[in-house]
């Protein structure tokens, strides 16, 4: 049944009617987005400062990946994995030359790509390193985000991701984030290490960025000791940071690399595992699979998302214009005592606010920002995430800092 009253109220009202209430999105409704902006179903139009949690790296329904996704759409859009199709090969031989990898596992989305890399690295760990079977460990970091499904949200510190979903999933050792000595310490101390899971970037903590170096020496330390680095970049990757990958910063090539969101563009659920021969040729035959997972239509998807990033160059204008934000909004900061702190790397920033993370402020200011015609939302209470389309221009960010200052300043 269509919606009679085209009104944001309206449309609101049905999803708190029929859907579960497991988001609590600001109050606006959109029908329409192109490049960097977006327009409510009353017309208005924003700049998107929040990119669908980094899955819009290449903006709102770009030309060459809509294009793609049309004709594909029109010829084979699902085979399962039953039979061949003559777009997986080919995709799956372009993205791991473009990530430097042996092979990719496809799946859909982000949580299923973190669920497989888990599976992967302790089959390694049975397999070729002799852990004893139902014994191996992986290491996590607290704060972290790695999706939403009962074994991920066991390493959880997010009660509410957490509370009445157990019992939870054993096997794995928190730690401090950007703890080298923390790290150092359990692969000594702790038996069956079978992996280290990390964000470069931790995102829903708040665009929490370690210190320069942590990356370079835990991967060190992993191959030390045998142990897998993972690296979830489903957030961090795809130019996201200023390079074609967080780790890239550091030169660190990773032994399990999780990809998702902006592989797509923001179009269609992709998401990527990809490893070495040594690693990956543990799966055999029925071990692990998706029934969307590699099929024609993403395969199509994520080539035309991947060639948008280089072809347009996004990852340096990403480290250009988060060069500009970050001094702009430091500058500001520095006479402003509602911003406690700036950070990131590329175009994903935040701002951290002089107030407590059970405050509304953060809330109330994003509030304030929608009305004044830019999206951003607010993580962890008092810090607001800013990550814009890459395809945002030094005019456009330009005027969106001016957004954010009056903003600030009138709040």
């Amino acid at each position: 049944m269509l919606v009679k009253d085209k009104k944001s109220s309206a449309f609101i009202a049905l999803e708190n009617k029929y859907g579960a209430h497991n988001y609590h999105p600001l109050e606006v409704v959109l029908n329409k987005g192109k490049g960097v902006f977006v327009w409510d179903v009353e017309g208005k139009k924003y700049y998107d400062f929040l990119s669908a949690y980094s899955a819009v790296n290449q903006g709102h329904c770009h030309p060459k990946i809509i294009n793609s996704l049309k004709e594909q759409a029109e010829k084979l859009t699902l085979t399962s994995r039953a039979f061949y199709n003559d777009k997986l090969g080919e995709y799956e031989k372009f993205i791991t030359n473009y990530f430097g990898f042996d092979k990719v596992l496809p799946m859909n989305t982000g949580a299923e790509a973190v669920e497989t890399a888990i599976k992967l690295c302790r089959k390694y760990a049975y397999e070729k390193k002799g852990v004893p079977e139902e014994k191996a460990n992986i290491i996590v970091c607290e704060n972290n985000f790695h999706g939403r499904t009962t074994t991920i949200i066991s390493f959880s510190n997010d009660e509410d991701a957490r509370k009445n979903f157990g019992p939870y999933t054993p096997g794995f050792i928190k730690i401090p984030y950007n703890d080298i000595n923390a790290l150092k310490r359990i692969i000594k101390t702790t038996e069956n290490i079978a992996g280290f899971l990390v964000e470069p970037i931790q995102g829903e903590a708040g665009v929490y960025v370690p210190h320069d170096g942590y990356l370079t020496k835990a991967k060190e330390i992993c191959d030390q000791n045998g142990v897998l680095f993972i690296a979830d970049e489903v957030q961090t990757g795809i130019a996201r940071t200023g390079k074609l990958l967080a780790v890239n910063h550091e030169n660190v090539i990773p032994d399990i690399l999780i990809l998702g969101k902006a592989l797509s563009g923001g179009v269609y659920p992709v998401s990527a595992v990809l490893a070495n021969n040594e690693i990956m040729d543990v799966i055999k035959p029925g071990q692990h699979g998706s029934t969307f997972g590699g099929n024609p239509l993403a395969s199509a998807v994520a080539v035309a998302a991947l060639e948008v990033i280089e072809e347009e160059k996004l990852a340096e204008n990403a480290e250009k214009l988060g060069n500009i934000f970050r001094k702009e909004l430091q500058e500001f900061a520095n006479s402003n005592d509602l911003i406690k702190l700036v950070r990131g790397k590329g175009l994903l920033n935040a701002i951290l606010i002089d107030d407590t993370e059970d405050s509304s402020t953060a809330l109330d200011i994003c509030i304030k920002l929608k009305e004044n015609g830019l999206l951003a939302k607010p993580t962890h209470g008092n810090i607001i995430r800013f990550a814009p389309p890459l395809v945002m221009t030094e005019d456009q960010l330009m005027d969106c800092i001016s957004i954010i200052k009056k903003t600030i300043t009138e709040f």
